[in-house]
């Protein structure tokens, strides 16, 4: 096996993939040496990921369930949303990773190592990585390992949150149609709050089939028991279904933090979690990787150095992420109620567009100026002293 390649992807997720397919989709990349490597092969549904988007996306393809409407309910203010020219879209892990995969089969020009990743290395004119068995080279690696301990590093920094946004999800069928396949929940705070900020979704994909979860932000993660007793307790209660058949579960562990990712250096370009994609005060990842990869993919064509930093301007969004985790950390406001004011002072498409970063100053302001400013305005002292 060569181990010299122009392109070398280090981690098969979603950042990876994403990467992987939009490669695969430009012919400037048909003669280049592309490898990717994976502990483990990718054929299992792990996760599910859900995004808004207004028009088709890159994996339309594979969406397996999309939404024109949601609820929103909490002991505060409660709501149902049109959301056009959005949908609420959920693809399916195993069929994400499927598709991408065997369509890069069909790429004489592409190989794939199932191997432990053990480090990477930068050098001026190469990148490096080692793994259990092998060193590879590449003119850039793309990587979406998070190799520090970055959680410790953030609570030794001064006004660093660290918060994790962690969840259980059953895939539940019904024995009759008790479920409205075209609305979904988004957020229903009417549950136990003594645990942290919690809320369920609710995500059917038939009359008799729902994906629910449960979501906290908090600092610790509770005992399995703890998100089974809520899952059955809301299933039973709030949506009144009592016979249902268990058909799949889910969880997971995002980190909320307005710590600051390493973009990568030199030959080395971090994606994914790894890179900052995650948005740190809601934990949306999917949208801003495929973000990132369209402009990794631009430059690259473009002959240009594919690392992409923020700008002081954009940098203002992190300073967002940063006052709203101050918020729910110092419990200066519930989350519940928080989210209330949120979602009843401002249309769920401004929602949406403030947290994809894509608004202006002036929406942004108006954002800002729809939650109490006697939890806000303190937090953003705070913060902005931080940057000073």
């Amino acid at each position: 096996m060569q181990q010299q390649y122009d392109y070398i992807i280090a981690g098969a997720g979603c950042a990876g993939l994403s990467l992987l397919h939009r490669m695969m989709m430009h012919p400037f990349f048909n003669q280049k040496k592309i490898l990717l490597v994976d502990k483990d092969a990718k054929n299992i549904n792990d996760k599910t990921w859900c995004f808004w988007e207004k028009q088709n996306g890159l994996f339309e393809s594979i969406v397996h369930h999309r939404w024109q409407q949601i609820d929103f309910y909490s002991n505060h203010f409660s709501a149902r949303y049109d959301l056009a020219p959005y949908q609420y879209k959920m693809i399916r892990s195993n069929d994400f990773y499927a598709a991408v995969l065997d369509k890069a089969k069909s790429f004489s020009n592409i190989e794939i190592v199932y191997d432990e990743i053990k480090t990477i290395s930068n050098k001026e004119i190469y990148a490096a990585i080692t793994t259990s068995s092998n060193i590879y080279y590449s003119n850039y690696l793309f990587n979406s390992i998070i190799f520090n301990n970055w959680k410790q590093e953030a609570l030794n920094q001064k006004d660093v949150h660290v918060l994790l946004q962690h969840f259980k999800g059953w895939l539940i069928e019904t024995e009759t149609e008790v479920l409205d396949e075209r609305i979904a929940t988004f957020m229903d705070f009417r549950i136990s709050q003594e645990k942290g900020t919690a809320f369920m979704y609710v995500l059917p994909v038939a009359k008799n089939r729902a994906l629910i979860e449960y979501t906290l932000f908090s600092e610790n993660m509770l005992n399995d028991n703890e998100y089974n007793n809520a899952l059955n307790h809301y299933i039973n209660d709030q949506l009144k279904i009592n016979e249902y058949k268990l058909l799949h579960t889910e969880s997971g562990v995002i980190p909320m933090t307005n710590y600051a990712f390493s973009k990568g250096e030199g030959r080395i370009i971090n994606i994914g979690a790894a890179g900052g994609q995650t948005k740190g005060s809601s934990g949306y990842t999917f949208q801003s990787i495929q973000k990132h990869s369209a402009k990794i993919i631009e430059a690259l064509v473009k002959d240009k150095n594919p690392l992409q930093l923020s700008s002081v301007f954009d940098k203002r969004f992190l300073l967002y992420d940063g006052i709203l985790l101050h918020v729910l950390k110092h419990k200066k406001m519930s989350g519940d109620a928080l989210f209330a004011q949120l979602f009843k002072s401002n249309a769920p498409q401004a929602v949406f567009k403030f947290l994809d970063n894509e608004t202006n100053i002036k929406e942004e302001l108006k954002i800002m100026n729809s939650v109490s400013l006697r939890a806000f305005l303190p937090a953003t002292f705070k913060q902005l002293m931080r940057r000073l």
